[in-house]
């Protein structure tokens, strides 16, 4: 065994006993006899320690394995426990063991925890110690995905607008300099120079009314500086926006990113600290807004201000009130976009933050058939997948290349597939079956070739798509394997599947065939 592999392993094995420690912890701490708490509650810890050793080895939780840095691993850790305690808790509570002592079950894992993120700074602690600032954060930068700044920058479409003889109406000018700077407004003329003319309302206003009570009936374009996250009917408001505007008008908003908030949120406060402050802000201004029955809470302590906003929910929630995004950029400590008018709005759903969603796909015979599955992305996700095709490459069995759309927790449940279960409801539909063709969206439907898509309609869409049969790394070799596969279900439907099933399993379990 190399050193390397070794390492692993004695992290592995310290992570099981931190975890006995603080179970005999909480043991102790009930002031009663520790060996009498120990025997009641040594079912719940073996199958909490099976499970936490499991999630631990799926997620890569130890340090340098696939937590290249210590933001990384919190997050692993993180996710890895509440999967645990979850999973721990729905066994129990199914095979009926529900006398356990809420100091035990919570304070067991919670102690773990913090014991898990101590050792985890260590360990970083040392590393850095031992290998130079410029050879890890090179490292780093190279096996991470690009950054959220680097992502903007890479596809900004319109990088050089401003021209020496540009004419820019200078009234618009003052109101934007006077409300957020000089060197703001340099960046905003720079971004959308050309387009600062007659005709263009420029506003600072998280109300509803201010938009609806504009005093023209239609304007060229709407620039608001005030930053989205403070705006409590955002849909209503952007619908407003969108009634004003003539068809290619103009709609400039700001918004501060969740990753540039958590940024802002570390380096404010000390190491540990930091990640607590940066949770809870997280929970309650993200997580409880989302919520129908903690939306009211958040309202009552923040009027319903103060959100925290993914880049993918700030460019989605204009993209379904009828905008076309046309340009990013960074500007100060805000991501301004710049959008076009192009239709009327979509219609509002409500709960777009619920974690079991509905996806319309392609299903027999053309049909459309609402496909359930565990939310991966930020919310309002699907309204921008032409703009993520337009910018972004296909990579290795047929995904987007950093897809910024995927959330951290989203991209750890489908390397395990737990997005995938709520799928058994349409199997049990009938609108399913085990092995067959994945059911698409419209839009990647469309991105076949006219035959395979003719052909492919046929046939009932299934759970185990043949690409982890052969593995292909394209979308023409994605094609070329399902009609692989179909025309062999048309010669023996039952052993093809049978022979489909087994190999993508394998597949599966030990090619590492994954979900990116």
């Amino acid at each position: 065994m190399d050193r390397k592999k070794a390492g692993y392993l004695l992290f592995y094995i310290t992570d099981l006993v931190l975890l006995f420690v603080a179970f005999v912890l909480m043991a102790w701490y009930k002031q009663s006899s520790v060996r009498t708490y120990i025997a009641s509650h040594l079912l719940y810890f073996l199958v909490l320690a099976s499970i936490w050793l499991l999630t631990s080895l799926i997620n890569g939780k130890a340090p340098g394995r696939k937590a290249k840095n210590y933001t990384s691993y919190f997050i692993k850790v993180v996710i890895s426990n509440l999967i645990s305690f979850g999973a721990t808790m729905i066994i129990l509570f199914g095979s009926g063991e529900l006398d356990l002592s809420r100091i035990m079950v919570f304070g067991t894992v919670l102690v773990a925890t913090v014991f898990e993120l101590i050792t985890g700074s260590l360990i970083f602690l040392f590393r850095k110690a031992q290998l130079s600032d410029t050879l890890e954060e090179s490292y780093i930068r190279h096996k991470s995905m690009p950054s959220e700044y680097e992502l903007v920058e890479k596809i900004r479409t319109n990088s050089d607008n401003i021209q020496q003889n540009i004419e820019v109406d200078g009234e618009i000018i003052d109101t934007i300099e006077s409300e957020l700077g000089r060197e703001t407004a340099l960046d905003i003329i720079n971004m959308i120079g050309s387009k600062l003319t007659d005709g263009i309302a420029v506003m600072s206003t998280v109300n509803l009314f201010n938009i609806k009570t504009l005093p023209q009936k239609v304007y060229k374009g709407i620039i608001n500086l005030h930053k989205i996250n403070d705006i409590r009917r955002l849909d209503q408001f952007i619908n407003a926006v969108n009634a004003k505007l003539e068809t290619g008008g103009l709609f400039l908003y700001c918004v501060e990113t969740k990753n540039q908030r958590k940024s802002v949120i570390l380096d404010k406060y000390p190491p540990v600290i930091n990640y607590m402050v940066y949770f809870i802000d997280f929970i309650f201004n993200r997580v409880f807004p989302k919520m129908r029955y903690t939306r009211k809470l958040h309202r009552l302590f923040s009027d319903g201000t103060n959100m925290v906003i993914s880049r993918a929910e700030a460019l989605g929630r204009a993209c379904r009130g009828g905008f076309d995004i046309m340009n990013e950029r960074f500007i100060g400590d805000l991501l301004f976009i710049e959008a076009s008018k192009k239709t009327e709005p979509l219609p509002i759903k409500e709960n777009m933050g619920s974690p079991i969603i509905a996806l319309p796909r392609i299903g027999k015979d053309g049909a459309t058939i609402k496909v359930f599955k565990m939310r991966t992305m930020h919310p309002y996700s699907e309204y921008i997948q032409d703009y993520v095709y337009r910018q972004s490459d296909i990579q290795t069995g047929g995904k987007f290349n950093n897809d910024f759309r995927v959330t951290s927790l989203g991209s750890f449940c489908r390397k395990i597939w737990l997005d995938e279960f709520p799928m058994f409801i349409n199997f049990f539909k009938g609108e399913l079956k085990l092995v067959g063709v994945r059911p698409l969206s419209s839009h990647y439907f469309g991105l076949y070739d006219e035959k395979v898509r003719e052909r492919r309609i046929r046939y009932k869409p299934g759970l185990i798509p043949p690409f982890y049969y052969d593995m292909p790394k394209d979308l023409e070799a994605i094609q070329a394997s399902e009609i692989k596969y179909l025309d062999s279900y048309d010669k023996n439907p039952i052993l093809t599947d049978f022979r489909y099933f087994f190999v993508s399993v394998w597949n599966i379990l030990f090619r590492q065939a994954r979900s990116k």
